[in-house]
């Protein structure tokens, strides 16, 4: 039995899915818990943020929050701001690609091509908006916070996408939305993405194409 049939059994198997749910559950009851009692101060848009992270891969998520997004860190690092950076840009490229993948093939009934097509236009879409809109909040122009959010983020988005896209296909194939792989595959594609990119950002930081996100002591303060 190959890696992928492994894959697509445990990703199928009912106690999985139970345990799975739960983890999850459990994850954002803690995290809602904390941001609402310890980090209340933290900005919305990091709350959107760690919500959709910890949503999409569960208690990784939350230990990554945990580990880099909360103001009772006893210290940062380019290891933290590189998780929180991925993070941002998780939040954002997941949420275009769970739309696109569902969009596609749910609504347009769209082939492999033609999904992966348009997951990765709002994938990029999404990614892209989560730069340009705080960046226009604090003042820049719209020109100016374009070609930021291209310069800064078009190699962690790309690279997060070809990993959770490829994986998605590879996975689940042709299955539709009626189907438990569709959706298991979706989610187990998007943490692979995560993992993907954090490696990237970490460069991206250390060599100063991206600033990485504030320590969240400097955000509350």
């Amino acid at each position: 039995m190959g890696v992928q049939q492994i894959l697509q059994n445990l990703l199928t198997n009912p106690m999985y899915l139970i345990a799975w749910g739960v983890l999850v559950a459990l994850s954002l009851s803690v995290l809602v818990w904390d941001l609402w009692k310890n980090n209340s101060e933290l900005p919305s848009l990091m709350k959107f943020v760690w919500g959709f992270t910890v949503l999409y891969s569960g208690p990784i998520g939350l230990a990554g929050y945990w580990w880099s997004g909360r103001t009772q860190i006893d210290h940062d690092s380019l290891w933290r701001r590189g998780f929180r950076s991925v993070s941002h840009c998780y939040s954002g490229c997941g949420t275009g690609e769970v739309l696109g993948v569902s969009i596609a093939v749910g609504l347009l009934t769209f082939k492999t091509t033609g999904t992966i097509l348009l997951s990765f236009t709002l994938a990029y879409l999404g990614g892209y908006l989560l730069t340009v809109g705080p960046l226009m909040q604090e003042g820049i122009g719209l020109n100016e916070a374009l070609k930021d959010a291209f310069y800064s983020e078009t190699a962690s988005i790309t690279v997060m996408e070809i990993v959770a896209i490829g994986t998605d296909v590879w996975l689940a194939g042709e299955a539709g939305m009626g189907e438990i792989l569709f959706w298991t595959a979706l989610v187990f594609s998007l943490t692979m993405g995560l993992i993907a990119a954090y490696p990237v950002n970490l460069l991206l930081i250390h060599v100063g194409v991206k600033e990485g996100m504030m320590n969240p002591v400097k955000m509350s303060a």
